[in-house]
């Protein structure tokens, strides 16, 4: 497939799903087939990968937080960013947020809110639940490309952050190989032998005066 291809994919229930690529994988969901394909084409153009799907519950199901164990084939693939419509039937981009959020495996992914409605309360209560971003509808080529810079010099930071503290661990561990491991040190016990055998033997002198004096007392 050439790169940049649009790669269809069947799932079951309907439902439109796709994917791109490569760099960045991006799940985008909106309930409007034409919202969908707007955000999809902007995401292409700038090299990310995509997978579109049109409600909440297909992106839980997608990432394998339905609790359905038949869920997507393609939720082992890593996704960096999910961008979400806040008005959808059913599970609203609020309530995907929160979902996102609460599971230990998917909160660190950064969440982008998408509507058509400027209502500061609800740019607020999202911003304060973790969303990474809010953005206003029609979303720009501008707006995706800001986004995409960010997340990589997050990922980037990120990398930087893991190789310092391996290139540490290596250190220590190559400090820890090359220091001299200290020479045991003899035990009293044997150097008060050897000193007391040295000591008691008698020399060849010692033993011609003993010789003598024992000679003088016959």
């Amino acid at each position: 497939m050439a790169v940049g291809e649009v790669m269809r994919m069947e799932i079951p229930s309907g439902g439109d799903m796709s994917v791109t690529s490569p760099e960045l994988h991006v799940l985008a969901v909106d309930d409007s087939i034409v919202d969908r394909k707007v955000i999809e084409r902007l995401l292409r153009i700038s090299a990310c990968k995509v997978t579109t799907v049109e409600s909440g519950a297909r992106a839980l199901q997608y990432l394998g937080l339905d609790g359905d164990k038949g869920a997507s084939g393609l939720k082992d693939l890593k996704v960096n960013l999910i961008v979400t419509d806040y008005s959808m039937p059913g599970l609203t981009g609020y309530d995907l947020l929160k979902k996102i959020k609460e599971s230990s495996v998917f909160r660190e992914i950064p969440v982008v809110i998408m509507s058509s409605e400027n209502i500061l309360p609800r740019i607020e209560q999202c911003l304060r639940e973790g969303a990474e971003d809010f953005l206003l509808k029609p979303v720009k080529l501008a707006d995706v490309k800001r986004i995409k810079e960010l997340i990589m010099r997050n990922e980037a930071e990120d990398c930087k952050t893991l190789s310092h503290s391996n290139k540490r661990k290596l250190a220590e561990y190559i400090d820890d190989a090359s220091s001299p491991s200290p020479s045991p040190s003899p035990s009293p016990s044997s150097s008060t032998h050897d000193d007391s055998s040295a000591k008691d033997f008698p020399s060849s002198k010692q033993m011609k005066s003993a010789d003598e004096k024992f000679s003088s007392l016959l």
